[in-house]
């Protein structure tokens, strides 16, 4: 049916129950760009504004309590303030935050990066996932010697000129407020799962690098063929261009060794931010030695190929993200808490469905991993929970965004005690299966709301 508007009844309802959130929003307006920090942050009427968290919980300015599934952006795994993690980071400060020197923790967290991701026979730290994978872009132009790369339709891979185009529909590879066009003609967009269209890109021998979320963009929004990446593997090879994988999101949640490891596909260069510091901000570039040794110091007279990229960043391997960083990917080296996020995060998705199902509502909840996401624009509500494949939706529409209904749904769920993004959700070891079923509860009953509110 034609997209809804957030109907008066529902923003009132969410209006009148956050009242210092508005009130710290209408200061926020008079200091930042559109009141926020971030652009996912942004909601109208206004968003919400935490004051602390705990494992799954937290708590916003008005004293009201939520089931959280942001997890840091998808940074956290353990849920909120995990005392190992905690701990370290305490102990740490306690001992100094910035030495401006180098560390034993950047030693140990450099090491655990290289034992458990295929592709790290090296690895450079970075504070952010968009230097990482600028980094990972400017490797391979070195490397390679050529400046084109390829990116796919719907994927983000960080605010940084040249990839962020193509995002977002009409998915043209042109300059966005801001941006050079020359560093956006020398990026071509292919779209989704055609190595056809990828195989016409590489023809001309100028493709230093191809560049993709390795299972889907937004973490399997639009999840990846079967083949593909292993198609992406060969024709890269072929074709002299290096693959690399964005593995920000998809480091260390997938797997102990990332999306990498759970296909079975070793890229060149791999960048990875979130769970790879802990919560705390910090990315970093992992690949083969002989890419990565542009980063050396500048080469030897006999070295006649090799260019040194010069690399700062006053954060690099920040003694707090070191620390927290070697606790997370200690602790998610086994595969535990990976396959328990999965297993509570199936759950819900199950129980949704289920929701959807009963109530006749045509959205549909799927994912993978640990997540769940909401397909607004199913022709029919689903079955049961296990209608769950989104194989046969195309790609283009399977990625459209439906901001009313998903801003009508996060308030919905806000006034249930539930918060996430509108589109896609995050979940942790921390989401027990009392929290679980409290969620379905919660959700269940927003759902209804939105049916009275003509929203569905």
């Amino acid at each position: 049916m034609p997209e809804s508007t957030t109907s008066s009844g529902l923003e009132d309802s969410y209006t009148e129950a956050l009242p210092a959130s508005r009130a710290l929003f209408e200061r926020a307006r008079n200091i930042f760009p559109d009141g926020v920090t971030h652009d996912s942050r942004r909601m109208r009427p206004f968003p919400i504004y935490v004051e602390r968290a705990e494992g799954v919980l937290k708590w916003d300015a008005d004293g009201n309590r939520y089931i959280d599934y942001w997890m840091g952006h998808g940074a956290l795994l353990f849920g909120h303030n995990p005392p190992h993690v905690r701990d370290a980071v305490r102990d740490q400060a306690l001992r100094g935050t910035h030495y401006g020197a180098s560390h034993a923790a950047e030693v140990e967290w450099g090491e655990w990066v290289c034992r458990l991701v295929p592709c790290a026979e090296r690895v450079r730290f970075t504070g952010t996932g968009t230097e990482a994978t600028h980094m990972a872009l400017r490797l391979a132009r070195a490397f390679t010697g050529r400046s084109r790369a390829i990116k796919f339709a719907g994927h983000f891979h960080g605010w940084h000129e040249g990839l962020e185009i193509g995002v977002h529909a009409p998915y043209v590879a042109e300059p966005e407020a801001g941006q050079l066009s020359g560093a956006v003609d020398a990026v071509e967009v292919c779209p989704m799962n055609d190595l056809g269209a990828v195989r016409s890109a590489l023809a001309g021998g100028e493709v230093a690098a191809l560049i993709l979320e390795p299972t889907g963009p937004h973490f399997g929004t639009v999840p990846l063929a079967p083949g593909f990446l292993e198609g992406l593997r060969e024709e890269t090879q072929k074709a002299g261009a290096l693959l690399i994988f964005d593995e920000v999101v998809t480091g260390f949640r997938v797997s102990p060794g990332g999306a990498q490891t759970h296909a079975g596909v070793t890229p060149d260069l791999a960048a990875f931010a979130k769970i790879l510091a802990g919560g705390l901000p910090g990315g970093a570039v992992a690949g083969r030695e002989d890419v990565m040794r542009h980063l050396e110091t500048k080469p030897t007279p006999e070295e006649t190929h090799r260019t040194k990229i010069p690399h700062h960043g006053t954060f690099n391997a920040n003694p707090l993200s070191a620390a927290a960083g070697c606790a997370m990917l200690e602790s998610i080296a086994d595969g535990e808490a990976i396959r328990a996020a999965n297993e509570a995060a199936a759950g819900l998705r199950r129980g949704m469905n289920e929701i959807l199902a009963r109530e006749s509502v045509s959205w549909k909840v799927y994912g993978d991993h640990s997540d769940w996401k909401i397909y607004y624009d199913a022709d029919a509500p689903p079955t049961d929970g296990e209608d769950q494949s989104v194989m046969d939706v195309p790609w283009v529409r399977l990625n459209a965004r439906h901001p009313e209904k998903s801003r009508a749904l996060r308030q919905a769920v806000i006034l249930h005690g539930i918060d996430f993004n509108g589109d896609r959700a995050l979940v942790s070891t921390a989401h027990t299966p009392d929290i679980i079923e409290e969620t379905l509860a919660g959700f269940g009953s927003a759902i209804r709301m939105l049916k009275k509110e003509g929203v569905s």
